[in-house]
């Protein structure tokens, strides 16, 4: 299988190559781990419980899986929590090194958590529903070290929170690249048919994928391949 450590983009303007970073989500075992990182992600998604969607696995796993992945791959903590003490209590078990908070928390959250946990990054899920989505990642940017734009709905009774396998308004996401001073993840709905396109348009940061890259559950290793061979050649011919 083709194997490279990252992929290079232009940046928007086509001055100088950037790299496109790749956060494989739902990662199940230390298998699907490795299988990720030697195929060319940089970060790692581990689900806590949720909701609803897929992939949640229990904390003991995650913690064990996050112990084998290799120094200068994130491993991201994906929790529904939304008070500070609770989301450091997981952390300081799993031992991800970023926590992925894909609900909305209060802004005194954030500053709990940058002083219990120094030197932990935090990333924050803004569900891209509408254009307000753009005045929210506005406002959580100044606070966090990355926006996660994603597709969730988390005003339904039984909240969605990730895992649709929906894509939402790039457009939109693509107005929040430009407004907000940290990196932007684009997740929500991508796979190998069409992640080309979503890298042309919103030009991210890096890329989020789950489901996109699952057949009966488990990490397809041929889907995984495609996903790489598409993000490298949509950043060598943007359009």
């Amino acid at each position: 299988m083709l194997h490279f450590p990252y992929v290079v983009s232009t940046d928007r303007f086509g001055m100088f190559p950037v790299r496109t970073r790749i956060k494989v989500c739902c990662i199940a075992s230390e298998e699907e781990a490795t299988l990720a990182v030697r195929m060319g992600a940089s970060a790692l998604g581990l689900v806590s419980r949720m909701p609803s969607g897929p992939g949640p696995i229990p904390e003991s796993r995650i913690r064990d899986i996050a112990r084998t992945v290799p120094p200068g791959v994130a491993t991201f903590l994906l929790t529904c929590e939304t008070t500070a003490d609770p989301i450091i209590a997981q952390q300081r078990y799993c031992g991800a090194n970023t926590l992925q908070l894909v609900d909305a928390v209060a802004p005194e959250v954030y500053a709990t958590l940058r002083h219990a946990l120094p030197g932990i990054g935090i990333v924050q899920v803004i569900h891209v529903r509408d254009e307000n989505a753009i005045d929210d990642a506005r406002q959580m940017s100044p606070l966090v070290d990355a926006i996660l734009l994603d597709s969730g709905n988390p005003s339904l009774s039984i909240k969605q929170l990730g895992g649709t396998g929906r894509a939402h308004d790039w457009a939109v996401s693509s107005r929040i690249r430009d407004a907000v001073g940290v990196p932007v993840y684009l997740a929500g709905g991508l796979n190998p048919q069409n992640v080309g396109k979503a890298i042309a348009q919103v030009q991210p940061f890096g890329v989020d994928v789950c489901s996109g890259l699952r057949t009966e559950g488990r990490l397809d290793p041929i889907k995984l391949e495609q996903f790489m061979l598409a993000v490298r050649d949509a950043v060598t011919d943007p359009s």
